[in-house]
């Protein structure tokens, strides 16, 4: 089971500092999850500029010039945010019984540990 999956708010935890031009610090949700390259896609995280070369479309309108957009991020610098604390935090997997229509079930839970930070 994937510690961190798409929808999830995650924070950057290594990288420049935002004072610096950077992305350490900053907190979205993640677009995408590119599981055989070890990376995500964050929402407002590691902007990079693309040159697209100009077309035009069916309507006549002309398409292309500088976009800028998300690139993929490593996984392991990014942590998943605690819903109660914000902060970053690990994630931990228990296994709860659930009971639904008469039948029990074990179904493996994701919940966030203690940070052991008290700022």
């Amino acid at each position: 089971m994937a510690n961190i999956k798409k929808g999830d708010l995650v924070q950057v935890i290594t990288g420049a500092s935002q004072t610096r031009g950077g992305d350490r610090g900053k907190q979205g949700r993640v677009i995408d999850v590119l599981v055989e390259r070890n990376r995500v896609v964050v929402e407002g995280v590691n902007f990079v500029t693309k040159h697209v070369r100009v077309g035009q479309t069916q309507r006549g309108s002309k398409t292309g010039g500088i976009e800028t957009h998300e690139a993929p991020i490593h996984i392991s610098n990014v942590a998943l945010v605690d819903p109660e604390t914000k902060k970053p935090t690990r994630v931990g997997h228990r296994v709860d019984e659930v009971t639904k229509d008469g039948v029990t079930k074990s179904v493996r839970v994701r919940y966030a540990k203690k940070s052991g930070k008290d700022l």
